[in-house]
């Protein structure tokens, strides 16, 4: 089953997962700031091209000769010229052909650097989406506790005025109200500093949001997902990418110390324009002038610097090699990591779950014992702050479960664009761009005016810390 269609099953009406993630998709910047720097990339192999290609070039020239010496008799009094030049390249030791293939192997690094970026920006929304609905539920409980000390301190207040309790029972309650409105205050904060982070990624306030729907495909040991992740993690093909195009360098490098080979064709012409002195009948007024030939180029001493570029290269390589190490390395500890995180918060939303309900009979029963004189106004407060605690946690859980999760996915490279069956469009494929330009030759192919893509938020109004009631955050499973 799909993520997307599982996304869909979401209320309409409300603001769901998959719409937070479509608008994140269409107007985050970081996203489209990655498309721009892929599309720029994507230049470097006709850059890369021209090199090999033919090259025409023409020029002007137009001089007047404002004094002329007494005794010249040869010299126009004006002259104008105009020639053009066609150069041919026609060997270069393999330095075009390596240094394409470079800039090809880079394109593909850099698509996949863009899969990276995709993944890592929902990962940062779905984080976004779930810190909003976990704060806003702890504001609603903190909320439901400030109600409830208020009426214990109504009720203590009440039996300390009439000798059924003391003021040390009233301080108490006061104590615990004046505790509870500052953790809500706390609460309340930290719902704005979540909110506020949801409009900066998806461009647009959270309203309503819906609990997202569990996660699929999930793996079932670290192994499978450490397997998964070795295979399609874009981070390690961008790496293996980079690693091909500096074993390219090397080839271009060395071509440096090889013959080049062109062949040229000029054409000039020139027109004195009838400045010619009177009497000179050995100058023509018009001349033109064709020539054609093959020139070669054989480095013999370059001051060491084709040796040096070729071991810089090697040492690059050296670099590739163990840079590509490192990701493969980051990528399982991530993936192994993130499998351990989201299998710990599963058990933790277990244990606390069962934690909960039995807080919550203990304070029903430390209620109706108080009633009876066997437990005191403290009891009961104690027991109330250990429902509470147990309730922020289980919805932290959930939180931190849901997070982990999506986490593995995106270590695994399964929370991509293409993976989650996003709306709204057609998904953004970097390989149209690449099409398009890679074999560009013309000089005047420019493209229109770069433009704003993602919206900004300086109209979107600032967050509060209003808190409507909802329904419970879910487990990833």
């Amino acid at each position: 089953m799909a993520l997307g269609a599982l996304l869909l099953s979401s209320q309409a009406q409300a603001e769901t997962l998959q719409g937070a993630l479509a608008k994140a998709y269409e107007n985050n910047p970081t996203l489209t700031a990655a498309r721009a720097g892929q599309r720029a990339n994507d230049e470097n192999v006709p850059i890369q091209k021209a090199s090999g290609l033919p090259s025409v070039g023409v020029s002007a020239d137009f001089q007047e000769n404002l004094v002329l010496p007494g005794n010249s008799f040869f010299t126009p009094g004006r002259t104008f010229a105009t020639g053009a030049q066609l150069s041919v390249p026609i060997y270069q030791g393999g330095a075009v052909r390596n240094a394409v293939r470079a800039a090809k192997y880079r394109v593909e690094a850099g698509q996949a650097d863009l899969r990276a970026t995709e993944a890592s920006v929902f990962a940062q929304v779905v984080g976004a989406y779930m810190d909003v609905i976990r704060d806003q539920a702890i504001v609603q409980l903190n909320q439901k506790n400030v109600s409830v000390l208020r009426t214990n301190l109504q009720a203590t207040s009440d039996r300390f005025e009439i000798g059924d309790l003391t003021r040390t029972d009233v301080a108490q309650s006061e104590a615990r109200l004046a505790l509870a409105e500052g953790d809500l205050r706390t609460a309340e904060s930290n719902l704005i500093r979540s909110r506020e982070s949801y409009i900066r990624l998806v461009g647009d306030a959270p309203t309503d949001l819906q609990p997202p729907p569990p996660l699929p495909n999930l793996p079932t040991t670290a192994e499978e997902a450490v397997a998964i992740a070795l295979t399609t993690n874009p981070d390690i093909e961008a790496a293996n990418q980079r690693l091909n195009a500096s074993r390219a360098d090397i080839g271009a490098a060395q071509a440096t110390r090889a013959p080049r080979v062109s062949a040229t064709v000029t054409g000039g012409y020139n027109n004195n324009l009838n400045s010619i002195p009177a009497g000179n009948t050995t100058s023509e007024n018009t001349t033109t002038s064709t020539i054609a030939g093959v020139s070669m180029t054989l480095p013999i001493f370059q001051g060491g610097r084709a040796s040096a570029r070729v071991r810089q290269a090697q040492a690059q390589t050296s670099q590739a090699i163990e840079n590509y190490v490192a990701v493969e390395r980051d990528v399982i500890a991530q993936t192994r990591g993130t499998y351990a995180a989201w299998q710990a918060n599963e058990r933790v939303i277990a244990a606390t779950e069962q934690a909960v309900s039995a807080n919550a009979l203990s304070l029903e029963g430390v209620r109706a014992e108080n009633s009876v004189g066997t437990r005191s106004i403290l009891d009961i407060l104690n027991a109330e702050q250990e429902y509470l605690n147990t309730q922020v946690q289980l919805v932290s859980a959930q939180r931190n479960s849901y997070v982990a999760a999506f986490s593995l996915l995106a270590a695994m490279g399964k929370a991509e664009a293409r993976d989650l069956g996003i709306e709204g469009g057609a998904f953004y494929d970097p390989e149209v761009n690449y099409r398009r330009v890679k074999g560009q030759i013309w000089d005047w192919a420019d493209d229109p005016k770069p433009q704003q893509q993602a919206t900004d938020t300086r109209a979107v109004p600032a967050a509060d810390a209003n808190a409507p009631e909802g329904p419970p955050t879910p487990s990833a499973q």
